[in-house]
C-alpha cells in the first residue's frame, strides 16, 4: 500500500467523511478560519449514499431528549438554522408539523413526559384533546389528548448536501471522493485512498465507522457502532394526511417507532423498521458482506441480548419486523390514523443507523459522544436528530475544542 500511496497532501484541518456532519464541521470551519485549508476525504463517488442521505428528512423539534444531553441542547436550534438555510438557499422544505398520538393511559404518561421535557428544552409544543387534534390533523387518532408540535418540518436531505458541497466548494475547501481512510501513520499523518494526508487536526465524522477510526488513535475502548436497519414504504399518490403522525415512543430505546411522514416532493413514508443489521452496510440481502463484521457484531448482540434485559424485550418485540411484511408495517400505521387508504406503494431506501454501543456496561448508548487526543477529535453515535442539530453541534465542537491560535490548542 506505501508503495502505492506517494502523494502528500497537507492541510490545517482534514476531515474524515461528507455526510451532514462532516459537511457542517468544515462549514463552521470555514467560518472561523478564514485563511485554513480543510480537506474532507469521502470513501464513495458522491454524498449521500450512507445514513445522511437515506433517513426520514424530518427536521426535529426536540422535545424527545433528556434536557441534559447534546441532542435537547442541539436540536431545536439546529431547527431554526436548517430552516432559515434552507428558506434563504430556496431548497425543498415542507413546514407541516407533527403530532404525537396516544393509544392508552400508559402512552399518556409517557406523552406528558414529552410535554414535560419539549417544556424543558424550550420547545413550542402543545398538549391537545381529541377536539383539537381533529382541527390539526383530521386523520390522526389519539386515546385523550395528543401532542401538537408546530416546527417539526420535512426537507430533501440530499439537496441541503449538494447545497453546503457547493458553499464549501466556493471557500476553497476540498472535497476527496473515492478516498477512504486506510491507516494512521502518526499522531499528524494518515492514509486516505492513494495519498498520504498531513494535518493540524484531524476530525472524524466516519459514520458507521467512526468508531473503527477513533481505535486507530487509540480511543473508544468499550465503544463499538451496532448497526441497525430501517425501512420505509413509500406512498407516491395523494396522502390523506397533512401533518407528520407519530406513535408515543418506547423510552427504553432511541427509536421513535413506525409512523407517517409528509414527503416534500407529494406522498408519504411510512415506517421505519428498527431491526439489528449483521454488518455495517448491510442495505440489501448479502450487500457490502465482510464476514469480519458479521461475527464482531454477532457477539456483541449475543451479549446485549442475555445481560441486558431492556435490549431483549426490545429485540423480542421487534422481531416482526425482521420479516419486512408491508401488511405488518401498515397494521402499525393504522394504529394512527382513522383511515389508511393508500395505493402505490413501493419500498423505499434502506438506511443504517450507527448505533453505539458500550460493550463495558453493554448499554446503548442515547447520545452523541466526542472524544479527543492532541491532533484529533472523534465524533461517534452521531445519529438520528443529527441532521436536524448539525449546524449548532457542530459549530460547537469547533469553539468547544479548538482554540484559534496557530496551534489549534484543545480547550
Amino acid at each position: 500500500m506505501l508503495l502505492k500511496t506517494t502523494q502528500k497532501i497537507s492541510s490545517d484541518f482534514l476531515i474524515v467523511g461528507a455526510g451532514i456532519i462532516g459537511l457542517s464541521i468544515a462549514y463552521n470551519l470555514s467560518k472561523k478560519f478564514l485563511n485554513k485549508k480543510i480537506c474532507i476525504i469521502e470513501k464513495e463517488s458522491d454524498l449521500g449514499q450512507h445514513a445522511s442521505g437515506r433517513n426520514s428528512g424530518v427536521l426535529h423539534a426536540g422535545f424527545y431528549y433528556h434536557p441534559e444531553s447534546f441532542k435537547a441542547k442541539f436540536t431545536k436550534l439546529g431547527n431554526l438554522e436548517l430552516t432559515k438555510y434552507c428558506d434563504e438557499k430556496g431548497l425543498k422544505i415542507k413546514k407541516c408539523g407533527k403530532v404525537v398520538v396516544a393509544k392508552s393511559e400508559k402512552e399518556l404518561e409517557i406523552l406528558f413526559e414529552l410535554k414535560k421535557r419539549g417544556d424543558t428544552n424550550g420547545v413550542e409544543i402543545y398538549l391537545v384533546n381529541e377536539s383539537e387534534l381533529k382541527d390539526i390533523e383530521p386523520n390522526a387518532k389519539t386515546y385523550k389528548y395528543a401532542l401538537w408540535s408546530p416546527t417539526t418540518s420535512v426537507i430533501s436531505p440530499i439537496q441541503i448536501l449538494q447545497s453546503l458541497k457547493s458553499d464549501l466548494e466556493k471557500q476553497g475547501v476540498a472535497i476527496y471522493f473515492n478516498t477512504p481512510y486506510r491507516k494512521k501513520l502518526d499522531s499528524n499523518t494518515v492514509i486516505g485512498g492513494n495519498y498520504i494526508f498531513e494535518y493540524e487536526i484531524l476530525i472524524n465524522c466516519a459514520g458507521l465507522y467512526a468508531d473503527k477510526i477513533a481505535k486507530d488513535f487509540n480511543l473508544a475502548d468499550n465503544l463499538h457502532i451496532v448497526p441497525f436497519k430501517g425501512r420505509y414504504l413509500e406512498c407516491y399518490s395523494t396522502p390523506q394526511i397533512k401533518r407528520n403522525i407519530y406513535p408515543v415512543p418506547d423510552m427504553r430505546n432511541p427509536f421513535l417507532g413506525i409512523h407517517l411522514t409528509v414527503k416534500t416532493e407529494g406522498g408519504v413514508k411510512i415506517g421505519p423498521t428498527a431491526t439489528p443489521s449483521f454488518w455495517r452496510e448491510n442495505y440489501e440481502w448479502l450487500d457490502n458482506f465482510r464476514l469480519t463484521e458479521f461475527i464482531e457484531i454477532v457477539k456483541i448482540n449475543t451479549k446485549l441480548f442475555f445481560r441486558n434485559k431492556p435490549f431483549r424485550e426490545i429485540a423480542i418485540e421487534e422481531l416482526p419486523k425482521h420479516l419486512y411484511t408491508k401488511k405488518y408495517i401498515l397494521g402499525k400505521a393504522s394504529e394512527l390514523v382513522k383511515n389508511l387508504n393508500i395505493s402505490n406503494l413501493k419500498w423505499g431506501k434502506v438506511g443504517i443507523r450507527a448505533q453505539l454501543v458500550d460493550t463495558q456496561k453493554y448499554e446503548i448508548v442515547h447520545d452523541f459522544v466526542i472524544q479527543k487526543d492532541k491532533t484529533s477529535i472523534h465524533l461517534l453515535n452521531t445519529i438520528s436528530p443529527s441532521f436536524t442539530a448539525s449546524f449548532p453541534f457542530t459549530r460547537y465542537v469547533v469553539d468547544r475544542y479548538i482554540g484559534s491560535g496557530s496551534s489549534y490548542e484543545f480547550r
